[in-house]
């Protein structure tokens, strides 16, 4: 036994050493993930972090995630919103919740999420982490309820009788109702989808014969009810093809807008949405009689353009100064008509002093659709000092000039007084122009997009960058690389091209035509 463990003594020594005490992890075993906290809330909204949301998404069946930093400004101006709309929830019991995560603390979550750009919200149903919804809705209280009210609930009541749908109809300013059939129906389920996203509109459907008969249907229809113009439109469902739902959506949101919109904050999101590409515009005062005796004409003539020309009154007296920027015109120059193609962005004028009717406007709608009316492009006076400045001031009239000239490298910033990406970047384009000042070669320049029109170089986003080097051909290369001197500096050093190793990275812009909501790129 001389030099031998006893064997109880052995076998206590091993089960030690197996333990969880004295077990050695070893370098590739994963982390042990820390336990899930409660979730807490700030303004009925809950604050989630990696460690929470596995419990918020199993305690909370319909839960919209905002994805925010703090210091987005776009973030700031959301956040009141939506803690008055998890209020409005709240007060309702409604299933849904809202959430919040600080993307720049919780960078795994924004990684597995792929958030890109902030603010940027997510809705989780039945607890999926692994594919939520985009959220695309509004960004005000009321609308982010709505559009989870619809989610979680029906987004249209079954009517079952007159007065049901009487009430319906009377209790809105727009109604669509859809009268199938059988409820069982696929095209009820293409219906009950677009009814999800369009808040704007209150909608029911039934399959009751006695409705069919008192609307004066006889097959599955869709009909939008309004109080105003026609006072009603109907969509009849294909017995072959069924309903389309991408046919229905621009069928209610043609039939759904007034004849004539006035153009503000409020109608502004759906007259760009209406995905109706011709925008015709009548700009006056609306303070002064003379111009609004010319508004029934104006109306008179839009009837036959329905779904084809949008018809706009914009108000010069009102906060529409942005509008008439837009269009190179003056307040004092109201009443005038324009027209603009929104794919294409040209625009169109009338003859100058023509009277505004309901023939004249016709006929101007009419030969811009014909091809017989030419587009202008807007231009700045050349101003006496546009090039005393480090960088030059382009306008339409001298950008020829100045960006073809063979015996120059011409680097241009296209840009958007109102753009915050051109702001940030201004810093770096004049130290450019610093930099570069005493070669004679080298131009940096700049040019207002929004105020100078190019036909062959329509600008869709802000800022955007186009090197013009020297040299025969009309050469153009587009800069797509990161805003700053370094990389700036490499590109016109090796005559508008970075080195290999520094590919040409995507980088934020904001749209010429912004239609969306606004984010901030991470």
């Amino acid at each position: 036994m001389d030099g031998q463990l006893p064997l109880v003594l052995l076998l206590l020594l091993l089960l030690r050493a197996s333990g969880p005490e004295g077990q050695d992890p070893g370098p590739g075993a994963p982390e042990e993930e820390p336990p899930e906290e409660e979730v807490p809330e700030e303004d009925g909204i809950l604050v989630l972090t990696r460690r929470n949301l596995g419990l918020a998404l199993r305690e909370h069946r319909a839960l919209l995630v905002q994805f925010y930093a703090p210091w987005c400004g776009h973030c700031k101006a959301l956040a009141p919103e939506y803690s008055k709309a998890a209020a409005l929830l709240a007060a309702e019991s409604a299933r849904a919740r809202l959430a919040k995560v600080d993307g720049t603390a919780e960078t795994e979550l924004t990684q597995e999420f792929a958030v890109t750009a902030y603010p940027t919200l997510k809705f989780f149903r039945d607890g999926n982490r692994t594919h939520p919804e985009e959220y695309t809705g509004p960004r005000e209280a009321e609308g982010i309820a709505e559009w989870l009210r619809r989610r979680v609930g029906p987004s249209a009541t079954r009517l079952e009788d007159e007065e049901g749908a009487q009430a319906l109809i009377d209790g809105r300013e727009v109604v669509v109702i859809g009268f199938f059939q059988d409820l069982q129906d696929e095209d009820v389920a293409t219906f009950l989808a677009l009814a999800q996203d369009a808040l704007d509109m209150t909608f029911g459907l039934t399959d009751q014969p006695k409705l069919f008969q008192k609307f004066g249907l006889t097959k599955d229809t869709v009909v939008l009810f309004k109080k105003f113009d026609e006072g009603r439109a109907d969509f009849p469902v294909d017995e072959e093809l069924g309903l389309d739902l991408g046919d229905l959506s621009h069928f209610l949101l043609t039939h759904s807008m007034h004849l004539v919109t006035e153009f503000n904050s409020q109608t502004s999101p759906k007259i760009f949405s209406a995905r109706i590409l011709n925008h015709l515009l009548l700009f006056v005062n609306q303070t002064l009689v003379s111009h609004q005796e010319l508004l029934a004409g104006f109306g008179e003539a839009a009837p036959p353009f329905r779904g084809q020309v949008l018809f706009v009154v914009v108000d010069v007296g009102a906060d529409n100064d942005h509008v008439l920027q837009y269009f190179g015109l003056k307040a004092a120059e109201a009443p005038t008509l324009r027209f603009i193609n929104m794919e294409t962005t040209k625009k169109y004028a009338p003859a100058p002093g023509g009277p505004v009717t309901a023939s004249s406007v016709s006929a101007f709608c009419r030969a811009v659709l014909g091809g017989e009316v030419k587009p202008y492009l807007l231009s700045q006076e050349v101003p006496p000092d546009w090039d005393q400045r480090l960088v030059k001031t382009l306008v339409g009239k001298n950008f020829e000039q100045v960006a073809f000239d063979e015996t120059k490298n011409v680097f241009i910033k296209f840009y958007a007084p109102w753009c915050s990406h051109c702001k940030e970047m201004a810093a770096a384009w004049e130290a450019l122009a610093e930099k570069y000042k005493d070669q004679d070669d080298v131009v940096i320049a700049e040019l207002d997009a929004t105020a100078n029109e190019l036909e062959a170089f329509p600008v869709h986003g802000f800022p955007t960058l186009k090197f013009f080097p020297a040299g025969p051909g009309r050469r153009v290369i587009e800069y797509k690389s990161t805003r700053d001197l370094e990389t700036f500096s490499k590109f016109l050093d090796n005559g508008g091209k970075l080195p290999a190793e520094e590919p040409a990275a995507p980088f934020p812009e904001a749209a010429a035509n912004a239609t969306t909501e606004p984010k901030e790129e991470l």
